[in-house]
């Protein structure tokens, strides 16, 4: 009788500690809040390598891209606009393989959702004007997307390595993002100064 009370008490025991072990491993995302993977960046410098990765695979994918909007533009300052930030997007991605060198780690590009989005509207747009000045406009316009989301990105770079206590990093992502705010401000020269011009003309 002893023996059969001490083996029923044993499984209530073991009943419990099963049930408590699995209560600590239970999800305690709140509910309506997106659940992280395993994966999921548990610290800025992770957040930091992990954007570092998005926008090493954005500049790849931009000297791609750069060349067929050159080739699809007819205004020759637009074209001197593209092919020296072309030059300057080569650049862009030596300085992100130094900045990963500093940070310890091996050059890796993750896909970047954002610029692949971006790059496709691009290309939507020259099937939807007709060549010359109205797809230069078009051009422009997709190209200052490109850049808007190109300076958010750096700028937040640049002011993780600061917070992280790595300056030489943030030297290296400041020049880039001032790249991108004068690719941008050049744009904008081209579009006010002809092209948006020429192209109100033909309406």
């Amino acid at each position: 009788m002893l023996l059969i009370i001490k083996i029923i008490t044993m499984k209530t025991t073991n009943s419990k500690n099963a049930s408590t072990a699995k209560e600590g491993t239970k999800d305690t995302t709140p509910r309506g809040v997106t659940k992280p993977k395993s994966s999921a960046a548990s610290g800025l410098t992770e957040l930091f390598e992990e954007a570092l990765k998005d926008i090493y695979w954005a500049e790849k994918a931009l000297t791609k891209a750069l060349p067929v909007m050159v080739k699809n533009a007819s205004s020759v300052e637009l074209k001197d606009a593209i092919d020296n930030h072309l030059t300057e997007t080569e650049e862009q991605i030596a300085r992100l393989e130094e900045v990963f060198k500093i940070v310890g780690k091996k050059p890796t590009a993750k896909k970047c959702d954002a610029m692949e989005g971006l790059i496709e509207e691009a290309k939507g747009m020259l099937e939807e004007t007709e060549f010359g000045v109205v797809r230069d406009a078009g051009i422009i316009a997709a190209s200052q997307k490109i850049e808007h989301y190109e300076i958010a990105t750096y700028g937040t770079l640049r002011q993780f390595a600061e917070t992280l206590g790595i300056p030489e990093a943030a030297t290296l992502l400041e020049q880039t993002l001032d790249e991108e705010k004068g690719a941008d401000k050049t744009l904008t020269e081209v579009a006010v100064n002809a092209v948006n011009l020429e192209a109100a003309e033909i309406e």
